[in-house]
């Protein structure tokens, strides 16, 4: 009993019972795409409770030949190694046209080379280490699997130090979309810089993802970026910025990225059931 009651545990443990629960009117659930399909899966064997999910992503940012180069450099940046690259809506995809892709590249892979690793309670570290071991080994596998399928690895790509689970800020050049690190969640600190030339075609790429949590536009012209943010099929569009939030902007994604809402107005209709109640003018019943 309480406002706020905090049951700690496993999936199979505490969540399972938890979605399972016909006591349970509403789940919300921030994680994996394929731990959301399981909560609704368990949710139509109870009581079908309500559901709202926050899941995966591989979200593009795509910079165009008149967007300032600093800009979108540092937008791409801390779009990415937020938070190590743990973060649902990392710039993990980043499509930079042809006639500033060399610019970029160069200028991305200095900004990550600068970007200081090492444990949280020095004052200089920037960026700290993977959540544990079991993700320490995905992403320093992603990496290894660039490296195996062609991509040019212009920054990072090793073990920080020989203690803990710290990944080098990675920024990997020539991807392609079929390459794996360009199509799967890696939840880690490594950028992919893809090449186009064809805006249509890199908004096309860019939603060929069974994700859609969010993107990133950078261009100077905003009837572009505007035309742009509703072709793209994610639920929070960043233009010339990416990472912002703000609690009354409603945050959730399309397609395998999520259900529903959270945050803003938006969010509160997760919780809130719709009656319609009749009532005869007279008055009598």
């Amino acid at each position: 009993k309480g406002v706020v009651n905090i049951v700690s545990g496993f999936g199979p443990t505490a969540g399972s019972p938890i979605a399972l629960h016909m006591d349970v009117d509403k789940i919300a659930f921030t994680g994996s795409s394929p731990v959301g399909h399981k909560i609704m899966e368990m949710a139509a064997q109870s009581n079908l409770k309500r559901v709202s999910l926050e899941l995966g992503g591989k979200s593009p940012l795509i910079v165009l030949p008149d967007a300032d180069l600093d800009q979108a450099v540092s937008a791409a940046h801390i779009g990415l190694f937020l938070n190590m690259g743990q973060c649902c809506c990392a710039s993990s995809r980043v499509f930079v046209h042809d006639e500033i892709y060399d610019k970029f590249v160069a200028a991305a892979a200095a900004k990550a080379k600068e970007w200081k690793a090492g444990p949280q309670f020095e004052e200089s570290s920037l960026h700290g280490a993977q959540v544990d071991k079991i993700q320490f080994d995905k992403v320093m596998g992603y990496i290894e699997k660039g490296k195996s399928e062609g991509a040019k690895c212009v920054a990072g790509g090793e073990r920080h130090g020989s203690k803990g689970f710290f990944v080098q800020p990675t920024v990997f050049s020539e991807v392609t979309d079929e390459m794996t690190i360009a199509k799967e969640e890696i939840f880690g600190p490594v950028s992919s810089i893809i090449r186009f030339t064809d805006v249509k075609d890199a908004i096309r790429r860019a939603n060929n993802s069974k994700y859609g949590l969010a993107a990133g536009i950078c261009t100077r012209d905003i009837g572009t970026a505007v035309k742009m943010a509703g072709e793209l099929q994610a639920g929070t569009i960043w233009i010339n910025c990416y990472n912002n939030f703000d609690m009354a902007a409603p945050f959730g994604g399309f397609k395998s990225s999520g259900i529903g809402r959270e945050l803003g107005e938006y969010g509160l209709a997760n919780y809130t059931e719709t009656k319609t109640v009749y009532i005869p003018m007279d008055g009598k019943y």
